[in-house]
């Protein structure tokens, strides 16, 4: 009789798991990719860094959470041909290059003006210089960020993808990185790369001058912030760990 009851016991348990991990909501994501691919006037392509999208990107799908890809002009979005050069494969990368599921998101990005924040549960700005152009000043973009934040949904941003923070306000007209603790592709890095005098502006000194507290790390190395709804990875090499971040403030 006890192993009868014992059983049931087991079957109850069962069945309500079971009933409690059909009514847990997935938890979406939308990503944020830039449109623009010149490279200032230097005649060269540029566009999102590759590795900055696939490591979140299967971090996040690896874990059941549905993605979604949005540009400021829906379509292809251009990836960086630096990010393609192999130096600078990871697994990640190289399981992107072989997904044609993956490839097709990529070539059929959602614009940004039919995005409804209420459908995520947060974004992810990936970066590449792209955004220094377009995503610094998109409305559409600025907007996003301003719903997600002001609706205490958490904003994660890596490397360059922090340049879609800079012209984002609060509902009551501060900019909502003045007195954040965040971090970005820093002047040493960008004078590494040669382009300090390409981009539109510096990205570490425009955070400053938006009242951010700006931190970073060693060049080249993982380093990312988490200040509220705010997270902020330095560079390439940060990527994961603001994606591991995120995770952990959605669950």
């Amino acid at each position: 009789m006890k192993k009868i009851r014992s059983a049931i016991l087991l079957a109850l348990a069962g069945i309500l798991s079971l009933n409690a991990t059909a009514q847990t909501p997935k938890k979406k994501v939308l990503f944020v990719l830039t449109s623009h691919d010149k490279l200032g006037n230097t005649g060269k392509k540029t566009g999102f860094w590759i590795e900055e999208f696939a490591t979140p990107y299967y971090y996040f799908k690896d874990k059941g959470i549905e993605v979604v890809v949005a540009s400021p002009n829906g379509g292809q979005a251009p990836i960086d041909p630096k990010s393609n050069e192999p130096s600078f494969q990871t697994a990640s990368t190289k399981r992107y290059f072989a997904d044609n599921e993956t490839q097709k998101v990529l070539r059929n990005t959602v614009a940004l003006s039919k995005v409804n924040t209420k459908d995520y549960d947060a974004v992810f700005y990936p970066g590449g210089h792209g955004p220094m152009w377009d995503l610094s000043k998109d409305k559409h973009s600025i907007n996003l960020i301003s719903s997600f934040y002001n609706n205490n949904k958490p904003v994660a941003f890596v490397c360059h993808g922090s340049a879609a923070l800079v012209n984002v306000k609060d509902k009551s007209g501060n900019y909502i990185i003045n007195g954040k603790r965040l971090t970005s592709f820093c002047n040493t890095e960008e004078s590494a790369v040669q382009l300090t005098e390409v981009v539109p502006f510096s990205l570490e000194d425009k955070l400053k001058e938006r009242g951010a507290n700006y931190e970073k790390g060693n060049d080249w190395s993982s380093f990312a912030i988490e200040d509220g709804l705010l997270i902020t990875g330095q560079n390439p090499q940060s990527s994961e760990k603001v994606a591991e971040i995120l995770f952990n403030r959605l669950y």
